[in-house]
């Protein structure tokens, strides 16, 4: 692995890993009763996650262009298995923060209700005493939250399907248009663009038929309708499936690049 592929597999971890850790916020919305604050506090690591989304993409698709131009006719397809293996190993370490961040998280939003200034918090968190609670945070995941997995879903099936098929479309859809545009270097730019149509499919069944059940039932847990437990045990449903949607997203790479490129050649 040369740096420019481990950069990029880095970028590939933080993303994944902030949108394992968004299923934390809930956690915490829930447990401070705070969630409109929550979810605007972790929209400064979302930042962090668009940011590195933004380079990602120039930077991949500028080792792609290097290889055409070179003429390289194989070795870039391990390169995306080694990106999707970040995305899958990003999802396993989210999983497993999820407590610490929800515990450090829930303290954060209470010091912002207090003080109500970002940049208070950002120095609260770095200076003042925030690494030390972070120490004292630190916890793995329950045990019982797992074997609480055997008695029941916790939330729908066919929620955890959906989560299955959105996550491995939005895991491939950039990766599976550029790979395209290798296989067929004339059509390249068209191939690039039809990514945001395997996106946009992830994209509505998420925001149309995932988000909006999770939020009804966060929702149900702070009115008391759904107990903290149910709900723990659809987090951990979710994280599941989101973590086989990353290992799904290995064996559609190919059939997505080729159906793309079919596309793009047809249109």
């Amino acid at each position: 692995m040369d740096i420019q592929l481990a950069i990029l597999c880095a970028l590939t971890f933080v993303i994944h890993l902030i949108g394992t850790l968004a299923y934390a916020v809930r956690i915490a919305g829930v447990r401070t009763r705070r969630i409109a604050v929550s979810f605007a506090l972790f929209n400064i690591l979302v930042l962090v996650s668009r940011t590195s989304n933004s380079f990602q993409g120039p930077f991949l698709a500028k080792r792609i262009e290097e290889n055409i131009h070179l003429g390289v006719t194989s070795g870039l397809l391990s390169d995306f298995r080694w990106l999707l293996l970040s995305a899958t190993l990003a999802t396993l370490a989210g999983a497993f923060l999820i407590p610490t961040f929800q515990r450090v998280f829930s303290r954060a939003v209470l010091h912002f209700q207090l003080h109500r200034s970002i940049p208070r918090l950002l120095m609260h968190g770095f200076f003042k005493g925030g690494l030390n609670q972070l120490r004292d945070a630190a916890s793995l995941p329950l045990r019982a939250n797992v074997t609480r997995m055997r008695v029941g879903h916790g939330v729908s099936v066919w929620v955890i399907v959906l989560n299955v098929a959105a996550v491995a479309l939005w895991t491939i859809g950039v990766f599976a248009a550029l790979y395209a545009g290798y296989l067929n270097p004339e059509l390249r730019v068209t191939s690039s663009t039809l990514s945001a149509v395997v996106n946009g499919v992830a994209t509505i069944m998420m925001f149309v038929f995932i988000d909006p059940y999770m939020s009804v039932m966060t929702d149900d847990v702070v009115e008391g309708k759904t107990s903290e437990p149910e709900f723990r045990k659809a987090i951990v449903w979710l994280v599941g499936s989101r973590l086989a949607g990353t290992l799904l997203a290995q064996p559609l790479l190919v059939p997505a690049a080729l159906a793309i490129a079919f596309v793009a050649k047809a249109v």
